[in-house]
């Protein structure tokens, strides 16, 4: 199953987050993500400060298009991205979705 092309569906309060078991499971398809405090992780390495910005730019044009918005850490060659569901207060399908489709912007 490709991730980069599910949809994100709207999550409501009051929903669960993600039980580990599956947060193992979908961890496996993401590469390189890490899970740190209930939050998607992962670092992104450039050779300055106009590609690493260029990458972010791609991203929240991607955030923006599946409705769900990672919080985004930049400076000089380095960009850290971290995803988690705010409204479930930990994962959801969502982050790895997000996180698969931000992926193929590095590709």
């Amino acid at each position: 199953m490709d991730l980069s092309k599910k949809k994100c569906i709207t999550c409501e309060g009051g929903m669960p987050p993600m039980s580990y078991s599956l947060i193992k499971k979908y961890l496996k398809q993401v590469k390189n993500w890490k899970l740190k405090n209930k939050h998607l992780y992962k670092e992104f390495k450039f050779n300055n400060f106009k590609e690493t910005l260029k990458f972010v730019n791609k991203i929240g044009k991607v955030a923006e298009r599946k409705g769900h918005h990672p919080n985004i850490y930049f400076t000089y060659g380095k960009c850290n991205i971290e995803i988690w569901t705010h409204s479930v207060n930990g994962l959801s399908i969502n982050d790895f979705i997000l996180a698969a489709n931000i992926d193929k912007i590095k590709a």
